[in-house]
């Protein structure tokens, strides 16, 4: 039997629709505002300037406004963190996002905390995931939050699952361990030093690629019947799961591209209506 596939695509689309009408009604009752995400993007890293102008396209796609922050490659820590500032005292500031990569003068966690936690709609500070694991209100990191709502939509069965993320970054992995804990699975959290890391996979209902490997992870260490969820991107449009032979003995898992990649910009946008709900009414 085919395995079910976790259309991240459509489901960002679907969402794109039901934002365009939120943000209609918001600009209704707050006399034509909008929400508006703040992006700042330090020095001409290409890649970065690519997920920059993307982010910008999809606030256009639902009416929203973006802010878009260039700064040159030789910003200081201080310049940033001033900059970061000043839009966390803009009132008509709803969310902000930093690109990462930053050169490699500033101290990037420094300046990721600096941003408000009401404008953290990227969920990348120390306080905002500390809230989100406590199970307290805060914006999820956006790709492991948009992973939960990907699963959540397709009805995929969290609780009492044994979920493995195989993955420890602090915007991905740690997160989307902390996210499935919170849903009640049981989670193991495995990386690329993990020993006999194939049997710790094997017993897996639910397994999470979030390595940064290209098929790092073999398909014959996942057992039939697993749920797939694939958060790498490589080059020549692979993840990190060995994803062909799982499509016919898979529960269900998540194509690339077309699964969790279109969740990501999707989620921050999702949470950036969200931050200028709560400020618009």
């Amino acid at each position: 039997m085919s395995a079910l596939v976790l259309d991240g695509k459509a489901l960002a689309q679907k969402t794109e629709e039901e934002l365009s009408a939120r943000v209609a009604a918001m600009k209704e009752k707050s006399a034509g505002q909008t929400p508006i995400l703040a992006t700042i993007l330090v020095g001409d890293d290409p890649a970065s300037a690519t997920y920059v102008k993307m982010k910008g396209n999809a606030c256009r796609r639902i009416g929203m406004d973006s802010m878009q922050v260039e700064l040159p490659s030789s910003t200081t820590t201080e310049e940033l963190l001033a900059k970061i500032e000043e839009l966390n005292a803009n009132v008509n500031v709803h969310g902000i996002l930093l690109q990462h990569p930053v050169p490699e003068q500033i101290d990037e966690r420094a300046c990721f905390d600096a941003i408000a936690l009401e404008k953290d709609v990227d969920g990348v500070t120390c306080l905002g995931f500390g809230r989100m694991a406590m199970g307290e209100e805060a914006y999820g990191c956006a790709t492991p939050k948009g992973i939960m709502r990907l699963l959540e939509a397709y009805n995929i069965e969290l609780a009492g699952k044994h979920a493995v993320v195989v993955g420890r970054s602090p915007i991905l992995g740690k997160p989307m361990a902390a996210m499935l804990l919170n849903a009640n699975a049981t989670v193991t959290i495995c990386h690329s030093r993990t020993q006999e890391l194939a049997e710790h996979i094997k017993r897996a209902d639910i397994v999470v690629g979030a390595v940064g490997r290209p098929e790092f992870i073999k398909a014959d260490w996942i057992k039939d019947g697993a749920v797939v969820v694939d958060a790498g991107y490589h080059p020549g449009g692979v993840g990190d799961i060995e994803l062909g032979p799982l499509k016919e003995r898979a529960a269900a898992y998540t194509p690339v591209p077309g699964g969790v990649g279109p969740m990501t910009i999707n989620t921050l946008i999702y949470q950036s209506v969200d931050s200028g709900e709560k400020k618009l009414g």
